[in-house]
């Protein structure tokens, strides 16, 4: 499985590094342009998530119809070339265009759905957490790395650096990516719609949780560094003394929040405690004066941002049909990037009018709704998996479960010669369904 996964993974970190490294300076920078403001920096901190938005459920279809690699080559290259127009920005408007641009490569949902077509879905939660930890890694060097390659050359350089790593991911693309397996669906052309994806509630319901997750990382990183700067008189070179250790608590959460998310079917308990971590973490950043009480609101958001990190991806690819994988993967995704363009543009709006006070209120505001929100989503847990070898069920008997109460999904893996049926634990038991399916 790690064959599998590493390599998608490291494409992925690739391209969420090149837009980390810049997060943790960007809003400074921004707003120093000319033609710069609060509102057009917190657009610029956000603005690739706008195209990143509108693209990604595009990008998630055509990867099921047309292939993954060929959509990933795509996605890549947009997001180079957004790259290259970001770094010789001179005025806040080209770097808004080298943004949007960036986000136009919307390739997140299509690398996510490839792992879950090349794992089995009783190995997902494993391959999901091992892309977060990867991801969280390169989260954590982008962090650290950024503002040092800002403080010594300047902010055009991570840009630069951003494209280069883009190229480097298709390298490992047409090198080390294996094709995915060969799977049969069941299901008829109607059900193929995207309007399928927003008819299961508990998908509906992660959604709005990506659009919530994505929001206040956008508020967070337009304000940490603002504050670190006009309230602590910190230099870019002295941002890691903040970055440093809130990364670290940040990776350290994700361990326990995956075992406990999905091992033990904990992922609502995990999700509302999170989502406390992450009010405190406002509270104290945006009423605090003294550095170590902000500094300690910053690690409580990164660990209750990273909790999520394992359990997100992996509870959309449950709930979702085999043949909606990269649909709803890409409106989860397209939810997420809403999201940061809207944490972006609302947190540098709120911060012109009310400082850094204001925007923490609205994000505590936000959050308690949140909170009510995800006590109403069903456990995901109670979505079982079963797998049965085709040597000795008959996979002629699979239309026979399209009308079973419990059942949600099925199909056959012709490459590994495996039937996989997706039920309720609660509504039906996997002794009745192999006896159903015996030859």
């Amino acid at each position: 499985m790690i064959k599998k996964v590493l390599p998608l993974s490291l494409i992925v970190a690739l391209r969420f590094f090149g837009l980390f490294i810049v997060l943790s300076v960007l809003s400074n920078y921004a707003k120093e342009l000319p033609g710069g403001t609060a509102f057009l920096a917190g657009l610029a901190l956000g603005g690739y998530a706008l195209t990143q938005a509108v693209l990604q459920v595009p990008f998630g279809v055509m990867s099921d119809k047309f292939g993954r690699k060929k959509t990933l080559l795509f996605g890549l290259l947009l997001f180079a070339f957004g790259s290259a127009v970001a770094a010789v920005a001179d005025n806040i408007y080209i770097l808004l265009l080298g943004r949007f641009l960036q986000g136009a490569g919307a390739i997140g949902s299509v690398v996510t759905a490839m792992i879950a077509d090349q794992v089995r879905e009783d190995e997902r939660a494993h391959s999901m957490a091992i892309m977060g930890m990867v991801i969280a890694m390169s989260f954590a060097a982008a962090m650290i790395i950024g503002p040092v390659i800002a403080g010594i050359w300047s902010v055009s350089a991570l840009f630069w650096l951003t494209g280069a790593l883009a190229l480097t991911a298709l390298v490992i693309l047409f090198t080390a990516v294996p094709e995915p397996p060969h799977i049969e669906h069941h299901y008829s052309e109607e059900e193929a719609k995207i309007k399928e994806v927003f008819k299961d509630k508990d998908l509906v319901r992660m959604y709005i949780t990506f659009l919530f997750h994505s929001s206040t990382m956008a508020i967070a990183f337009f304000i940490i560094p603002i504050v670190m700067k006009s309230k602590f008189d910190m230099t870019r070179m002295e941002y890691w003394k903040v970055y440093l250790p809130a990364v670290l608590f940040g990776i350290i959460a994700m361990a326990p929040a995956a075992i406990l998310g999905e091992k033990y079917g904990k992922g609502k308990e995990i999700f509302v405690v999170s989502v406390l971590f992450i009010i405190a973490s406002f509270a104290l950043m945006g009423f605090s004066s003294n550095f170590w009480l902000f500094a300690t609101g910053a690690t409580f958001f990164f660990i209750g941002f990273n909790m999520f990190e394992p359990l997100l991806q992996s509870f959309v690819a449950k709930f979702a049909k085999v043949h909606q994988k990269g649909a709803a993967l890409g409106v989860a995704n397209t939810f997420s990037y809403v999201g940061i363009f809207l944490g972006g543009a609302i947190g540098g709006w709120l911060y012109g009018h009310y400082q850094e006070q204001g925007v923490a209120i609205a994000v505590m505001v936000l959050c308690i709704f949140w909170i009510l929100w995800i006590l109403g989503m069903r456990n995901p847990a109670l979505r079982a998996n079963l797998f049965l070898s085709t040597d000795i069920f008959d996979e002629n008997k699979l239309a026979e479960l399209k009308n079973i109460e419990g059942i949600n999904d099925f199909y056959t893996n012709k490459t590994e010669k495996t039937i996989v049926i997706k039920y309720e634990s609660e509504v039906i038991d996997e002794d009745t369904i192999r006896g159903m399916m015996l030859k």
